[in-house]
């Protein structure tokens, strides 16, 4: 399944692929061509993929990835290109605030300092949450699902980050992290208990 508000993108080699089958039986080098944008088009349908996730105790992982670091209550997950790129809501609460920032495209496993941003607070009966959406070198945008004042449950859909990305969240003080620095994770599993 293609990933909500990804359809166009997703699709948009496949009008070049059609015309270079179709020129194909004219000219026999449009072939090639034709052959470069399928594999470009199944690239695309594997990356803005949206795949069900099962969804765990506690707070969960809002992202596919390897954790870059954990720090005190913060951890950082980096999303390879060959990982699913749809984010999810890592505890059930309220959206109170979202906040979009300009920015550059460093690398997102880097310094980010300066990239393009969106932060998310959540408001949760465990305490505030920060989820915070980082656009990386290839990745040029970030398209939330949700608005301020929704209350989406944990698990649901809030966001894609288009090509790689990083995601970082904050959590409060009553939750342990039971992730380490280096592993992979998959969007859903727990990746801190509430104490």
């Amino acid at each position: 399944m293609i990933a909500k508000k990804c359809i166009p993108v997703a699709l948009s080699p496949l009008p070049f692929f059609l015309i270079l089958c179709i020129l194909s039986f004219l000219r026999y080098f449009f072939v090639f061509g034709a052959v470069i944008f399928l594999i470009v088009q199944l690239f695309f349908l594997f990356f803005f993929r949206d795949m069900p996730r099962t969804v765990g105790e506690g707070v969960i992982s809002p992202a596919d990835g390897r954790v870059l670091y954990v720090e005190h209550n913060t951890l950082a997950i980096f999303m390879s290109l060959m990982d699913m790129h749809v984010n999810l809501m890592p505890y059930e609460g309220r959206i109170v605030k979202m906040k979009h920032y300009e920015g550059g495209h460093a690398p997102a496993y880097g310094n980010v300092g300066n990239n393009e941003r969106l932060e998310t607070e959540i408001e949760s009966e465990i305490g505030k949450i920060k989820v915070v959406q980082i656009a990386g070198m290839i990745a040029r945008r970030i398209v939330p699902y949700v608005r301020e004042g929704d209350s989406p449950g944990k698990g649901d859909k809030i966001g894609i980050i288009r090509f790689g990305s990083r995601v970082e969240l904050v959590l409060p003080r009553s939750c342990q992290i039971v992730v380490r620095e280096g592993q992979k994770i998959k969007a859903g599993e727990t990746i801190a208990h509430v104490v």
